[in-house]
């Protein structure tokens, strides 16, 4: 690992020399640079323009030099090499001015709006890093942040924006949790910060944190994907991303952006005639190459002989005919005499159809954006699909020259279709059935002549059972539903008050009302079971609402302190509710198939029924300060202080401090020879935040209805023990960094080191001895560590005339290692890996979060001498005859002697039997670098873009695997049970099939895999047409596209897909990551689009 990372650095080293191989520096006579200031204003009304260009330009050859955007005061300060030079200002629908420095010191320049022209210059000036409270010039950030324009990811055929961030941000790992429409993805920045607490980052749009979790309100069968997610919000809406990093830049959000914060900025509306813009996106969706299954005739050899195997006695045909094959037996002959590959009947063809509609303008006083959001998708998987109605309204109003009035208006109305999970245990999910379902059986039944019928072939039993992992999974996912419709509005509303030039007061109000339902229905004909069977007509419905309402109240205060410093500081108030409520109902054996809701009334049979209510309250006050000097020296400092509900009086409360700075070196007089360096700073930061728990009253005494009832009677018993010293988890973290720019901004490098640390960490259902009357508490436990680095570099090899080559390169390293663990804390029970099919699921010092223990897989014993038991010298032991040993597999009530043919595992003491004690770290989920690469060729009109990311040392349980190939059950399995070992001398890596009988599966590295894969995430080929045809159309802009993606993925993982989600599937271990569970893999898809504006 180490050798790879060193290859690494000098691949990026190498890469930065060949690049400025093709750059041609332009040499200038060393100058001292000098300051010139001023502010850029609206020349009509007076207002000031935020994010304007200002360019230094040499008066020779007009080469533009250096250059910064104005601030939220319109102002700006920019370094010039010559007072004898000219500075060019421009902004989006204003005619861009030029005008000579002249010696000056200070120059304000109003700018004309101009009507007839709205397009785009590209200019080389710093970008503004927008902080959701503040913007700041990217060249003065002390902390750790990086900005992507939404343009770069507009060809792709992302729902939802985070889709189209993979491998773009470096130290930001997003991974789909499945290849179905609107399924999410999990996002972890700088790795995973809390067991219990939440590590996902917070999600602010424009200004306002979202929601994207529903607090301790979800009933056991509600999902988090179905919230978690950025669904509501469409890409085309959406102008610049920015991830804050380090605890400097996450500072302002509190507790909430602990984990790191994606800062989202949604388009608006600009001065200048309305403005009409269409676009278009098309595509076809495919999944990648499938697990090749056994055909019938395989699956019918290899279930006779593990039956053999494991009885001794022969199958007997006669009573399990779904083997016999006998012609005089129509039924039998016709219905199980096939070669389904059931993963082929599951899967279609998707596609994806996404309109987006938007009207801007404005005036002097008022300006406005109006969009116009549809989607409608179905997934490659049958019965899953997505469909999304969204609108979204911007209104600026400019009252006076003092007041600005901002309003906000969203609307999402989104309906989710995916296969039907069991709500009992979460699952019997389609794909896994299909996977196991006997290959031998028809999707459809044939009648009595051979002929194929339109009803699906669902026995009531058959020798693989007759319960929900046996249904007909084709049947399931055209007949059974499972469905999500949301309907969310948020309405936010600003004030903007200039109390006098270097102070202003701005006050935030939004709401997020959401009410989310879901409904979920079994029909007998996807059964094939009897009309009077529990699991025949099965509905199950929740309803929940959530009302957030937040405040922001601001005080920003910039003042005028000559050319030597600089000042801003800003003092906030915040304030959070959230309120959920809502119902979950399940109820069974309706008397018709056509009704499926859950509230029918002639339903007699409730499965459960369960409502409930949480509030959450949270306010927060921050003081911050960046003051500069010289333009080189700048330091950040803030203090914010939380008080949150969750947390009881002795710890609800929580101070978190940060200090950062930057040293702009190449600005020293010393530095001024060396022309080709356009910039270098290092940074440094410290900073605290807090992290608060999923769940709402945890620290409270609370009771619980009794699960039966004494004549007639319910009862109430204590359920939560109160806590008075649960408190904050703290998550506190270092960062050292460095920019550098070369070569005309040519070659842009970002590194960035980081330590953060988690203390006090959450643990849900810690085990405590029953005689206190609970069975498990909530506590903080101990101390977690994610250390690292990142690194981003961005290079111009070639650009000259209309060509235009770009490559951009990041890499992230993250180690995660727990530090400590409260001797309170007690590990899994070790009796679940008496088992096949478990792994020991606990959490140990030294080892990562997210690890793997189990057995040592030593492959199949070939015959019977192997099957002995040795010593660690390789010698036969023997026993107190004299006779050798054989290897056992022993636990209190177990005794099994291993037989040729039988797994092998590595006996780690040497005491000839496999148990506990030979459980051992096999890996884990968290991946060593992840990162992307690629380059953009421009040349006209003409633009083709591709993009890499990669995934490397990350670990994944194919738990599919296991499945298909434990040749236990009478489920079907993969083909390389083919090399299964057969007879004495065999050998091969694959045990014999066993039915019912042996320890072939055990959690073991044999299914723990290399899930490294780098991916060929996109290729783009885009075409604007030309000025003069879109002067003669009267169009504005008008472009087109085609986009693949997915195209290939370089890997050595044997599931499907190696990206597998972060999301655990068991709710009480929220660390139990990374495993493979049948899901849909990511789709290969292509795109067609176009944009025009009118």
């Amino acid at each position: 690992m180490k050798n790879f990372t060193k290859k690494l650095l000098w691949f990026v080293v190498g890469l930065t020399l060949i690049t400025s191989g093709y750059s041609r520096a332009q040499q200038q006579p060393a100058q001292t640079l000098e300051i010139v200031k001023g502010k850029v204003t609206d020349k009509d009304d007076g207002s000031t323009i935020i994010g304007a260009t200002v360019v230094e330009v040499d008066r020779n050859d007009e080469r533009t030099l250096r250059g910064v955007a104005t601030d939220v005061n319109g102002a700006f300060s920019l370094r010039v090499s010559s007072k004898q030079n000219l500075i060019r200002i421009s902004f989006i629908g204003y005619k861009t001015v030029t005008v000579p420095i002249n010696g000056q010191s200070e120059i304000n320049v109003p700018l004309q709006f101009q009507v007839s022209d709205l397009d785009v210059a590209e200019v080389t000036a710093e970008k503004m890093i927008d902080q959701g409270m503040m913007k700041i010039d990217e060249r003065d950030l002390t902390s750790s942040a990086t900005r992507v324009d939404a343009e770069l990811l507009e060809e792709m055929s992302a729902l939802s924006i985070d889709q189209a961030l993979q491998g773009r941000m470096a130290g930001v790992d997003i991974v789909s949790n499945s290849g179905d429409p609107g399924a999410g993805m999990s996002i972890r920045i700088r790795g995973t910060t809390s067991i219990n607490g939440s590590s996902e980052p917070l999600i602010v749009v424009d200004g306002i944190p979202f929601q994207t979790n529903t607090s301790s309100f979800d009933f056991a069968n509600a999902n988090e994907q179905e919230y978690a997610q950025l669904l509501n919000v469409a890409p085309a809406d959406i102008e610049s991303i920015t991830v804050l990093r380090d605890a400097a830049a996450t500072a302002l959000w509190g507790s909430r952006g602990s984990n790191g914060v994606l800062v989202i900025t949604t388009k608006r509306g600009s001065k200048g005639k309305p403005t009409i813009t269409y676009s278009f996106r098309g595509a076809m969706t495919q999944q990648p190459d499938q697990i090749p299954m056994l055909s019938g005739d395989e699956y019918s050899t290899l279930i006779a002989e593990g039956f053999m195997n494991s009885r001794g006695v022969p199958l007997n045909i006669s009573a399990n005919k779904e083997f016999s094959y006998d012609p005089k037996d129509p039924y039998y002959f016709y219905n199980y005499g096939n070669n389904t590959d059931w993963i082929d009947e599951i899967t279609q063809m998707g596609y994806m159809f996404d309109h987006n509609l938007a009207l801007s303008g404005g005036g002097e006083k008022t300006r406005y954006r109006v969009s116009v959001n549809k989607n409608n998708s179905e997934g490659t998987t049958v019965g899953t699909g997505f469909d999304r109605f969204a609108t979204r309204i911007s209104l600026d109003y400019l009252v006076s020259k003092k007041i600005r009035v901002m309003t906000d208006l969203a609307y999402t109305k989104s309906t989710t279709d995916r296969n039907w999970v069991n709500d009992s245990d979460g699952q019997d999910r389609v794909r896994g059935i299909a996977y196991e379902k006997m290959p031998n059986m028809s999707p459809y039944e044939y009648d009595e002549f051979g002929n194929l019928t339109p009803n699906y072939f669902s026995p009531a039993s058959n020798i693989q059972g007759a319960f929900p992992g046996t249904y007909n999974p084709l049947a399931l996912a055209n007949e059974a539903t499972n469905r999500t419709e949301s309907d969310r509005i948020i309405p936010k509303f600003t004030l903007q008050y200039h109390i006098r030039p270097d102070l202003m007061f701005q006050s935030d109000v939004a709401f997020d009302i959401n009410n989310t339902q879901r409904e979920s229905f079994l029909p007998q004909v996807a059964t094939g079971l009897p009309m009077n069977n529990q699991n025949v007509n099965m509905a199950s419905g929740s309803d929940t609402d959530f009302l957030i309402t937040q405040t922001f109240n601001k005080l920003y205060y910039t003042p005028e302190l000559g050319e030597d410093h600089s000042l801003m500081a800003m003092l906030l108030f915040t304030t959070y509710e959230g309120r959920s409520d809502g119902y979950a109902v399940g109820t069974t054996n309706s008397a018709s198939s056509f009704l499926q809701v859950p509230g029918t009334v002639n339903r007699d049979d409730n499965v459960f029924l369960s409502s409930g209510t949480s509030i959450s309250r949270s306010i927060g006050m921050v003081a911050n300060v960046q003051y500069g000097f010289l333009d080189r020296y700048i330091v950040n400092a803030s203090i914010r202080r939380d008080g949150s509900s969750k947390f009881g009086e002795n710890h609800r409360w929580g101070t978190f401090p940060s200090i950062s700075g930057r040293w702009r070196v190449s600005g020293e007089p010393f530095m001024e020879d060396l022309t080709w360096l356009n910039e270098f700073s290092v940074r440094a930061s410290y900073g605290e935040s807090g992290n608060t728990p999923r769940q709402d009253y945890v620290h409270f005494s609370t009771f619980s209805n009794l699960n039966w009832n004494y004549l007639g009677e319910t009862g109430v018993v204590p359920n939560n023990l109160e806590l008075t010293n649960f408190k904050w988890e703290n998550v506190a973290q270092t960062n050292l960094g460095f920019n550098l720019e070369v070569i005309e901004s040519r070659i842009i490098v970002g590194f960035d080191w980081y330590q953060k640390r988690t203390s006090d960490l959450f643990l849900d259902n810690l085990r405590i001895p029953s005689t206190t009357g609970y069975s498990a508490i909530n506590m903080n436990i101990g101390t977690m560590d994610n250390r690292g680095w990142e690194l981003s570099v961005f290079t111009t090899p070639y650009q000259k005339g209309d060509l235009k080559i770009n490559f951009d390169f990041n890499v992230a390293r993250n180690k995660n290692i727990i530090q400590s663990i409260s001797e309170l804390y007690q590990t899994d029970n070790l009796e679940a890996m008496q088992s096949n099919g478990n792994y020991f699921v606990t959490i140990q010092e030294g080892n990562p979060l997210g690890s793997f223990y189990g057995f040592k897989y030593k492959g199949v014993y070939s015959d019977g001498e192997a099957t002995m038991a040795t010593d660690g010298n390789g010698n036969v032991i023997t026993g107190p005859n004299g006779d050798p040993v054989p290897m056992m597999f022993t636990y209190p009530t177990i005794a099994y002697e291993f037989q040729p043919g039988d797994a092998m595992y590595e006996d780690i003491n040497h005491d000839g039997n496999i148990d506990y004690k030979d459980i051992v770290w096999l890996g884990d989920a968290n991946p060593k670098l992840t990162g992307g690469f690629g380059p953009r060729v421009t040349y006209k009109n003409l633009q083709v873009s591709g993009y890499f990311n990669f995934r490397y040392g990350v670990d994944i349980v194919n738990s599919t695997k296991m499945q298909t190939e434990n040749m236990y059950g009478y489920g079907n399995q993969n083909k390389a049970v083919l090399n299964r070992w057969r007879r004495p001398g065999d050998q091969t890596d694959m045990p014999r099939a066993l039915i019912g009988n042996g320890y072939n599966w055990l959690g073991s590295d044999r299914y723990v895999e290399d899930g490294s894969f780098m991916r060929f995430r996109t290729l783009t080929v885009r075409y604007a047409m030309p000025r003069p045809f879109l002067d003669r159309t009267g169009l504005g802009d008008l472009s087109f596209y085609l986009t693949a993606e997915n195209l290939y993925t370089w890997t050595n993982y044997t599931g499907q897909d190696p990206e597998v989600g972060l999301t655990s599937s068991n709710a009480n271990r929220l660390f139990q990551i990374g495993y493979d569970n049948a899901r849909t893999p990511p789709t290969q898809t292509y795109t067609l689009g176009v944009n025009v504006r009118f």
